[in-house]
């Protein structure tokens, strides 16, 4: 089942590089604004914005990126990364957490899918990927998608699917991606998703009106 997956995921890089390279040309898709400008304060959350490294930034490609810590008056802690990828045709590829968390020394131990329902809101269900992770005695729950070409994508592999789709009928390949990350604090882990959940249904419309459509 392992060499299976591997193969699949194998075969979906080379025809995504391959379609990539030779369907898409002379792509200048922007941030509808730039993230420089993206709230500070969103509701209860206000944000506190730091950087990577210059090497983290050189090996992930992003054209436009937010690294912000978003905390609450009784404590509550959510980490955002957005990063915006204006082609990705010459090997910037989006980075999937599934691949970088491990190497900062996190352990996945549970994978599946969240639910979000964003009340008023086009679309108003949305599927998002969830992680835990645990590095000895510390906890953490990711919340992730792809926000690419109007689309919410919770799979890395319709991600590329729908990248080499999009190549061809609408010559794009720009795309998005948005990480959510909060510590599991007196090992309540569903408390710690509904705080993910909560800050997301305020970031959503936010990010709408910076992510091109």
């Amino acid at each position: 089942m392992v060499l299976k997956r591997t193969l699949i995921a194998s075969c979906l890089m080379i025809l995504t590089m391959v379609c990539l390279k030779y369907l898409s040309h002379g792509e200048n898709t922007q941030l509808n604004r730039p993230f420089s400008t993206f709230p500070k304060q969103i509701g209860e959350w206000v944000g506190k914005e730091d950087h990577f490294d210059k090497r983290i930034y050189d090996v992930v490609g992003v054209d436009d990126s937010l690294l912000c810590s978003y905390t609450t008056s009784d404590g509550r802690q959510v980490h955002l990364y957005i990063g915006f990828y204006r082609s990705q045709r010459e090997g910037d590829l989006i980075h999937s957490p599934k691949h970088c968390m491990p190497g900062a020394g996190w352990n996945i131990i549970q994978v599946s899918l969240e639910e979000l329902i964003i009340p008023n809101h086009n679309p108003g269900r949305i599927k998002l990927i969830k992680l835990v992770l645990k590095k000895g005695a510390q906890r953490q729950v990711v919340l992730y998608w792809f926000q690419s070409r109007g689309r919410f994508i919770s799979s890395e592999y319709m991600q590329k699917i729908y990248l080499v789709i999009d190549s061809i009928i609408k010559h794009r390949t720009d795309g998005s991606f948005v990480r959510l990350i909060a510590p599991v604090n007196n090992n309540d882990e569903e408390k710690t998703v509904k705080n993910l959940k909560d800050f997301a249904k305020l970031l959503i419309p936010i990010l709408q009106e910076y992510i091109p459509s």
